[in-house]
C-alpha cells in the first residue's frame, strides 16, 4: 500500500473558491484504494459549514515553534465518501467567512504556517506519506521545508513531493524579511536558484525549485507556461525543470454531475434522450429567468468568475451585434465589478433576450448547462477549466478559445468529416470570436441534424477523473520507482 497525502487549502465539500477545491475533493475518490491509502489535509476554516464540522473528531493536538513563538496546532479528522480528511486547527489563522482574505501579506502568513503544521503534524498522527501531493502556493513551502528545516529527522526521510499549479498567475509573492521571520529558513535559502524573485520571495517558486516532480492541469498549459507570454515570469524555471514536468487533464465528478440522475435540473435526460430533454430543460429555464419561451430562439450562456482571464472583454467589444433577436443571452458569476455592471446595463437594456444572474448559484448554473444551446468559454489563458466538461456533459456545445485544457478537451466542429464536439477560434480578439460564435449560430439554425449529432458526440465522451486517476497512479508509482 502506498501512502499519499494532498495537502491544499480547500476541497470540497467542505470549502471551495474554484477548480483546486474539485480536484482535491474529487480525484482522492478515483485513486484505486487497493494500492493507495490517499488522504486530505486542509486548515480547519471556521467558515466550513456546521453540517460536516459538527461530526469532526478531535484527533490531537500540540504547539510549534512558528515565527519565534509557540503557536497552538489543532488536529481534526472526518471520513467522507470513503477517504479520510484532516484539518489543521488554528483559529488565529483560520477564523473568518473565506479561507481566503485581501490581505496578501496576512494570507502568506497563514499558508506558511499550514504548510509546517501539515509537516509537524504527521509522525503525531502516524501517518507517513510516501508522497505528499502539494497542490498551488498555498502550499508551495512543504517541499521547501521537506529539504530544509525537516531534512534531517528520520521520519521525513524518502519521502517525495509533487508540486500541481492550477493556476501559474497567483505564486504568493512577499519580501524576504517577511518570509526569513516567519519560517526561520537561512539566508542561502533566498537566492535566484531558489526562493529569491525579483528581490521578494516565491511561494509557489520554491514549490518548483525542490518538488520532486511538478504537474498542471493540461498537457497544454504544460507547455504554454514554458513561455514568455504564458510562464508569469516562472518560465525559464518550469523550461529547466521540463523533465520533471507534465500536464495530465481534470476531470469531472460524472456521478455528482450526471443529466440522467441530477435532481436540480428540471428534466433528466441522457445522450439518447438529449434532444427532448435539453428542448424542456430549456422551456423551463426561460420561464423562470422571465425571458420569452421559445424553442427556435437560441440560449447562450456563461457560468464563470467575472475577471479579465476569462476573456470577457472580447464579449464586451460584440455584444450588440451577438445578441439579435433570435438569440438569448445568459450569465451566472460574480467578479470584478465592472464586468458584473457591463452584465447589468446588458440585460437592462434587453430584458427580453439577456439575463444577467450576478452570483454563483449551483442549482441555476446546473439548470443552465442542461438548457442551454452553447456555452461560451473564450479566456485569454485557461490552466484546464471545468465548465467545457460540464457542458459536454450536459450536451450544451461549448465554444472556447484554443487555449490551456480547453484546446485539450474541446475537439473543433468540422463539417466536411462530421467530427467535433464544439467549436473554437485562436487569435485573442474579438472579430475572431464573433466569426466563430455566427459560424456555430449557422449551423444551429440551418443544419439542426449536424447540431445535434455535435451535442451526442460531446455527451459520449468521457471526462470523468476514472482516465485522469490513472495517469496519476502511474506517476506515483514511477515516482518511487514502483514501475
Amino acid at each position: 500500500m502506498t501512502n499519499i497525502l494532498f495537502a491544499a487549502s480547500e476541497c470540497v465539500p467542505f470549502v471551495k473558491t474554484g477548480g483546486l477545491a474539485d480536484v482535491a475533493g474529487a480525484l482522492p475518490k478515483y485513486i484505486d484504494k487497493e494500492r493507495f491509502d490517499v488522504r486530505v489535509i486542509i486548515p480547519y476554516y471556521t467558515c466550513i459549514p456546521g453540517r460536516y464540522r459538527n461530526f469532526f473528531h478531535y484527533r490531537h493536538h500540540f504547539y510549534m515553534d512558528y515565527a519565534g513563538r509557540q503557536e497552538h496546532v489543532g488536529i481534526m479528522e472526518y471520513e467522507f465518501d470513503g477517504i479520510k480528511f484532516y484539518f489543521v486547527d488554528n483559529e488565529y489563522y483560520f477564523n473568518g467567512e473565506s479561507p481566503y482574505t485581501s490581505d496578501l501579506r496576512w494570507d502568506i502568513e497563514r499558508f506558511t504556517f499550514f504548510c509546517k503544521a501539515v509537516l509537524a503534524m504527521m509522525p503525531v498522527i502516524g501517518f507517513h506519506p510516501e508522497i505528499i501531493h502539494c497542490h498551488d502556493w498555498q502550499t508551495g513551502l512543504i517541499p521547501v521545508l521537506l529539504h530544509s528545516t525537516f531534512a534531517t529527522h528520520p521520519f521525513y526521510q524518502g519521502v517525495k513531493s509533487i508540486m500541481t499549479i492550477h493556476n501559474l498567475r497567483f505564486q504568493g509573492v512577499w519580501d524576504i524579511k517577511a518570509f526569513q521571520y516567519n519560517t526561520g529558513l537561512p539566508d542561502y535559502m533566498f537566492t535566484p536558484d531558489k526562493l529569491e524573485f525579483h528581490k521578494d520571495a516565491n511561494m509557489l517558486k520554491g514549490g518548483l525549485v525542490y518538488a520532486d516532480y511538478i504537474t498542471t492541469v493540461s498537457e497544454t498549459y504544460a507547455e504554454e507556461i514554458k513561455t514568455p507570454e504564458y510562464g508569469e515570469n516562472l518560465g525559464g524555471l518550469l523550461s529547466a525543470r521540463s523533465q520533471s514536468l507534465r500536464g495530465i487533464v481534470n476531470g469531472i465528478d460524472y456521478v455528482s454531475f450526471d443529466p440522467a440522475t441530477d435532481k436540480k435540473i428540471f428534466y433528466n435526460f441522457n445522450a439518447d434522450t438529449c434532444l427532448t430533454g435539453k428542448a424542456e430543460n430549456k422551456r423551463q429555464l426561460q420561464a423562470e429567468l422571465g425571458l420569452p419561451q421559445d424553442d427556435r430562439i437560441m440560449l447562450i450562456g456563461i457560468i464563470s468568475r467575472l475577471t479579465d482571464q476569462k476573456g470577457l472583454n472580447l464579449l464586451g467589444e460584440v455584444f450588440e451585434r451577438f445578441l439579435d433577436e433570435n438569440t438569448q443571452f445568459v450569465v451566472i458569476g460574480t467578479g470584478e465589478p465592472g464586468y458584473e455592471n457591463m452584465f447589468r446595463y446588458w440585460a437592462g437594456r434587453y430584458p427580453d433576450r439577456c439575463s444577467a444572474n450576478i452570483c454563483y448559484n449551483d442549482e441555476l448554473a446546473r439548470k443552465l448547462y442542461a438548457g442551454a444551446d452553447m456555452m461560451l468559454v473564450p479566456s485569454r489563458f485557461e490552466p484546464c477549466g471545468l465548465t467545457q466538461l460540464m457542458a459536454l456533459r450536459y450536451g450544451s456545445v461549448p465554444l472556447v478559445r484554443e487555449t490551456g485544457g480547453l484546446k485539450d478537451t474541446v475537439q473543433p466542429y468540422n463539417e466536411y468529416e462530421q467530427t467535433g464536439t464544439g467549436f473554437t477560434f485562436g487569435p485573442f480578439n474579438a472579430n475572431d470570436f464573433l466569426n466563430t460564435v455566427n459560424y456555430a449560430k449557422s449551423v444551429f439554425f440551418n443544419h439542426r441534424e449536424e447540431w445535434n449529432a455535435i451535442i451526442k458526440r460531446g455527451m459520449e465522451k468521457d471526462f470523468s477523473w476514472s482516465s485522469s486517476a490513472k495517469q496519476y497512479e502511474g506517476m506515483y508509482e514511477w515516482l518511487l520507482g514502483k514501475i
